[in-house]
């Protein structure tokens, strides 16, 4: 008798106290009408009367969404699977909201998914992912709110169209980049030509640039030579001018022009076979004799 009454004061205090996790809520239910929601913690019920109905996890949690085929704008079919988080936020509509929230909400998700895409043509099915992920929990966050759960997003996990039509998108793909890689080369090419053709053209002005002033310094150079050609010829001839006005100046200039001129007389005798008498001898005599003159009187 004392072990059965043990055992039934053991029982009555098993279900009398309720240890709730963290992160967890248990719905209780009295006489079989909700009663109370149990956070996290120790909890007391009436054994008997109270009963645990429900247990929910309050953590975010990951929906797999089976794939499905869904036919685009184009009349293309996609097959098309997913993934799907969400959160109890509210433990007595997720116990009472829906007799299984679960069912409930993958059905939606796919009913959505399928009225998202059917409003797309099939390329525009890759490119706005995001768009179909937002427009999908916007529609089930709107309905779940009653079941007390908060939808937090949804993620495509792979789009697959039909094989003949997948092997038309990579060969389009592929033309795509060839075309590119042609744009590519023949704007390389196109850079190449204007960059010879740039360096040609500077490299021509500046040969052009050095002739110039090459030029510009030769002729500096030639005519600063004629000056100073011409002021020596003229200091040259001031000297020379100076040296007549002297006593025996002209005597000198007259012997200087005749060994100029018998000079040039040998050597025009020298390089022709003719004898080449001068037009005026008589002048030629009296150079000669006065350059004879000239000679004695300097002995």
């Amino acid at each position: 008798m004392t072990i059965v009454l043990f055992i039934v004061a053991l029982v009555f205090v098993f279900k009398t106290i309720n240890v709730v996790p963290q992160q967890h809520a248990w719905v209780v239910e009295r006489l079989g009408k909700y009663h109370a929601t149990l956070a996290p913690g120790l909890n007391i019920v009436v054994p008997f009367i109270d009963r645990i109905a429900y247990k929910h996890i309050l953590k975010e949690i990951p929906l797999d969404v089976p794939p499905q085929v869904c036919i685009t704008r184009d009349n293309t079919q996609l097959q098309v699977d997913g993934i799907l988080y969400f959160q109890i936020t509210d433990p007595m509509r997720a116990s009472y909201g829906s007799s299984n929230y679960l069912a409930a909400i993958t059905q939606l998700a796919q009913t959505t998914l399928r009225s998202v895409i059917g409003k797309m043509e099939l390329d525009k099915t890759f490119e706005e992912r995001d768009h179909i992920n937002i427009t999908i929990v916007n529609a089930i966050d709107e309905s779940a709110a009653n079941w007390g759960v908060k939808v937090l997003r949804y993620e495509i996990k792979d789009l697959t169209p039909p094989a003949e039509i997948l092997h038309s998108m990579q060969a389009q793909i592929t033309a795509e980049r060839e075309k590119r890689a042609l744009i590519a080369a023949s704007e390389g090419r196109k850079q190449e030509q204007i960059n010879i053709a740039t360096g040609e053209r500077e490299a021509a002005i500046a040969r052009s640039e050095g002739e110039k002033q090459a030029s510009i310094n030769r002729a500096e150079g030639q005519a600063k030579a004629i000056v100073a050609l011409a002021e020596a010829n003229a200091e040259a001839l001031r000297q020379i001018g100076a040296a007549i006005r002297e006593p025996g100046g002209q005597e000198a200039v007259n012997l200087k022009v005749a060994e100029q001129y018998v000079d040039a007389f040998s050597e025009l005798a020298k390089t022709n076979n003719s004898i080449i008498v001068p037009a005026n001898l008589g002048e030629m005599s009296g150079l000669i004799a006065s350059a004879m003159q000239i000679v004695k009187t300097q002995k």
